[in-house]
């Protein structure tokens, strides 16, 4: 589990094409430090499994299902990425239940900068529209964001200085794709009331 709090801006260092998948060398002497074979790490909020480590860079494999769940396959050499390793039993939860499995990817629409802080619209796929809520929380590429305004295909988030300086949100540009996470428990309240309201039904 993970809390939405980026430790890192890291740097993929090599991309290796397999038949079905990816391998990615990404380089993050923070969270590498200490790392071992099989270790989760957080890339711009996928969850991964460490393969390799040496020095201040690891290997993670990415199967098919991933690259096209999310914005990793559109990664290359150089590209930075958010960093988070799992949350620490005892640790402070800063941000919201984050588990890195991507529910969806949108795209970078408009940025509007202000003097202290900068407003990013963000296109919404329409099967997640229903988890997202104004002042509710959601994971934009791995970071953990309060939710401005909540369109029907699109929401706003306001980002402080030290997310823009600290994230790839600082980086994006308007047409450039971000992974979506919304709150598991959204998804777990409607599943539990679907199933409450189809035994309704069936007892009329």
């Amino acid at each position: 589990m993970f809390t939405g709090i980026v430790e890192e801006l890291g740097e993929v260092t090599a991309v290796e094409t397999l038949d079905d998948a990816c391998r990615f060398r990404l380089r993050g002497p923070l969270v590498t430090r200490g790392a071992r074979h099989g270790d989760s790490i957080a890339v711009n909020g996928v969850c991964l499994t460490v393969v390799e480590h040496e020095g201040d860079e690891f290997t993670a494999d990415v199967m098919a299902e991933t690259l096209d769940r999310s914005s990793l396959g559109a990664l290359t050499v150089g590209s930075r990425v958010n960093l988070e390793r799992p949350t620490a039993v005892g640790d402070r939860l800063g941000g919201h239940i984050v588990q890195g499995h991507v529910d969806g990817t949108g795209e970078i629409l408009e940025r509007t900068p202000s003097e202290h802080w900068e407003i990013v619209r963000i296109s919404l796929p329409a099967d997640l529209s229903r988890y997202v809520v104004e002042k509710g929380s959601i994971t934009v590429d791995g970071i953990s964001l309060t939710v401005v305004d909540a369109g029907r295909d699109h929401f706003t988030v306001s980002l402080i200085p030290t997310t823009l300086a600290l994230t790839t949100l600082g980086l994006k540009k308007p047409g450039d794709p971000v992974n979506l996470e919304v709150d598991v428990i959204a998804k777990y309240v409607e599943r539990m009331l679907g199933g409450r309201v189809a035994g309704e039904e069936a007892s009329r």
